[in-house]
This record gives structure tokens, C-alpha cells and sequence, in this order.
């Protein structure tokens, strides 16, 4: 396998894992984000269980995303971790935050403690799903490098409006897949405030993408070359838009027909922006020849070769580790022993 294969087969693969993250974990932290819209502790309580057996799993796809970039990208790596720094740590102090929410909630019955940490749990959900358009937002537009590809802005040149945007476009289709996939997992008033609370997240998602695709088309119009090139990336455009138009009429009295159309929906999304990035990594803004692309951000071919036989080994095991979790616990959501003694102790 020649050098330039390999090289796209990695931006494939890291594509594919942070679909994956959004797929899996966009969806629980969609829920997280509904948390504090239920006045109910019985409903609150019901909505950690939707998603106890799934929450930490649905991780690992990010973890594995970042490690990917670092084996096969190691520039890539280092000048967004480095620019990105106080950005991602926001990120991890909030899932973190999230994570200890989740576990700590049960602990002890009194309302003041359960309440803090319901706000834990919404923020530390929040707060991730805005940050992944922001950062998804700035590597689009491209963000200010010089010719050792070394970040020359700040943190607050981050927070532009463009990525503040994409911020709340993100926030919003994790909403829309968190309350399809509650809707699915729970039965009686709780599925019908899920399918209101995916209207109204589907009713602000609409005109926050079609702004931000036409914000796109006029600030950055090298992210629409490919399709121009390649029509057959329409296909893309064509099944975000089949989500966005199939999942209100889903939810009207579908289970699992809105989360299909949602998850195509963000499908279609992350490819777009892959599509629209390929062969850049971190375009550079102004000067695109600062850029950091698959072709000079790479590791050797050696390492490529060996990484692309040890993920094509190992991803297949995560799959099958998430089916057979996903698969075992089917069915509508339920506040039984076994969900409550496994994830949330005491």
C-alpha cells in the first residue's frame, strides 16, 4: 500500500471514529442537556438510566479518535493540543464533572446533593456538545498558523462568532438525537416530553444549519470544492438533509425511526465536514500554505502500515463489545436492580 493510501485511509478512519463519538455519545449528552427540563425525580431518574449502561462505553470512541490522530498525525496532534489547550481542558473538566455526576447522584438522599449534581450532569453535558461545534467550527474556517505550523492565536480568538455558531448548531442535533433516543427508551408522559423537547431542539436546528451552511458558503468557499469535483459526495448534503426532513414526522409516533433519521442526519453532517476538509487537516487561516494536511503531517509509512493492521485488528472488538451492550439492554428504560447496581452504587 502506497503512502498517499495510507494516508487517506487514516483521515477515513479518523473521520469514522469521530462520527462514531458523535453518533454514540451525542446522544447521552443530548439527555444531559434535557435534564433540568423534568421537575420529577422519578423522570430524572429514569433518564440516567436510559443511558447508565451506555454512557462510559460511548467514550472510548473519542478516546480512541485522539490517539488515532496522535499515531497517524503526530503535528496534527501536537499543534491542536497545544493551541486547543485551555479549550480542552474546559472539555475535560466537564466531562469529567459529568462523569462524577453520574456516579455521585445516587449517593446519598438528600435533595440539596441531588440537585447540585443535576446541574453537574446538565453542564457537563452542555458544555461538551457546544464545544464540538466550536472546535469543528474553527478547524473548518481554518485557525492562524505560521510556516512551522505552530498556533499563533488565542483562546479567545477560538470564541468567533462563526465557531460559536457551529457551537450551538452541535448543541442543538445532540439535543435532537438525546430526546429521540429518550422517546425510544421510555414509555408514558416522560416519552411524550421527549418528543416535544425534540421539536422544539428540531425546530432551532433548522435555521441554525441553513445559516451555517450559507455562513460557510460565503467566508469559506474552498470547503465546497470537493462536492464541486467530486458530485458524488452529494450523497452527503443529501442524507443530512433526508434526517433533518424525515424526524419530525418520525416523532410523531415512531420509536426508533426518529433516532434512525437523526443519527442519518449526523451521518450527513461529519461527512460534509470531512468531505469539505479533505486533504486538509488544520487549514491555516489567512494563509492556507501554513496548512496541515494528510501529506505533511503524517507519521512514515512504517507506522502508518503497522497502526492501520492493529485498528482494522482492534475496532471490529469495539464494535462488537458496543452491540453486545446496546443489544443487552434493548427495550424501554426501567429503574430495575441490576441497571441501578451496576452503574450508580450506594
Amino acid at each position: 500500500m502506497t503512502l498517499e493510501t495510507l494516508q487517506a485511509a487514516w483521515f477515513i478512519l479518523v473521520a469514522v471514529l469521530i462520527t462514531g463519538y458523535a453518533l454514540l455519545d451525542g446522544f447521552d449528552l443530548g439527555i444531559g442537556s434535557l435534564h433540568l427540563f423534568t421537575k420529577t425525580e422519578e423522570e430524572r431518574k429514569t433518564m440516567f438510566y436510559t443511558i447508565g449502561p451506555f454512557w462510559d462505553s460511548n467514550q472510548v470512541w473519542l478516546l480512541t479518535g485522539g490517539g488515532a490522530i496522535f499515531a497517524a498525525f503526530p503535528m496534527v496532534y501536537a499543534t491542536v493540543f497545544s493551541g486547543f489547550y485551555l479549550a480542552l481542558m474546559l472539555l475535560l473538566f466537564a466531562l469529567i464533572f459529568r462523569a462524577v455526576s453520574i456516579e455521585f447522584q445516587h449517593l446519598v438522599p438528600c435533595p440539596r446533593w441531588k440537585r447540585a449534581w443535576d446541574w453537574g450532569f446538565a453542564l457537563g453535558s452542555i458544555l461538551p456538545s457546544v464545544l464540538f461545534g466550536v472546535a469543528m467550527g474553527n478547524i473548518l474556517r481554518g485557525i492562524p498558523l505560521d510556516a512551522e505550523h505552530n498556533f499563533t492565536g488565542s483562546f479567545f480568538d477560538l470564541l468567533n462568532p462563526y465557531s460559536l455558531l457551529l457551537g450551538l448548531v452541535s448543541l442543538a442535533m445532540f439535543t435532537m438525537h438525546g430526546a429521540a433516543f429518550l422517546a425510544a427508551k421510555t414509555e408514558g408522559p416522560l416519552e411524550e416530553k421527549a418528543r416535544r423537547w425534540g421539536r422544539s431542539a428540531w425546530l432551532a436546528y433548522v435555521p441554525l444549519f441553513l445559516t451555517g451552511t450559507v455562513w460557510s458558503y460565503a467566508s469559506t468557499p474552498r470547503l465546497f470544492e470537493n462536492f464541486f469535483h467530486q458530485p458524488v459526495l452529494l450523497v452527503l448534503p443529501l442524507m443530512a438533509v433526508i434526517g433533518m426532513v424525515l424526524y419530525p414526522t418520525a416523532l410523531k409516533r415512531d420509536k426508533w425511526k426518529p433516532f434512525m433519521a437523526s443519527a442519518l442526519n449526523i451521518l450527513g453532517v461529519l461527512g460534509i465536514a470531512a468531505a469539505s476538509l479533505f486533504p486538509y487537516l488544520v487549514p491555516s487561516n489567512p494563509d492556507l500554505a501554513n496548512s496541515l494536511t494528510i501529506y505533511n503531517a503524517s507519521s512514515s509509512q512504517l507506522t502508518l502500515t503497522v497502526m492501520l493492521i492493529l485498528a482494522l485488528t482492534g475496532m471490529p472488538l469495539v464494535i462488537l463489545y458496543s452491540s453486545y451492550i446496546y443489544k443487552k439492554f434493548t427495550g424501554s428504560a426501567k429503574t430495575h436492580p441490576t441497571v441501578s447496581k451496576i452503574n450508580f452504587p450506594g
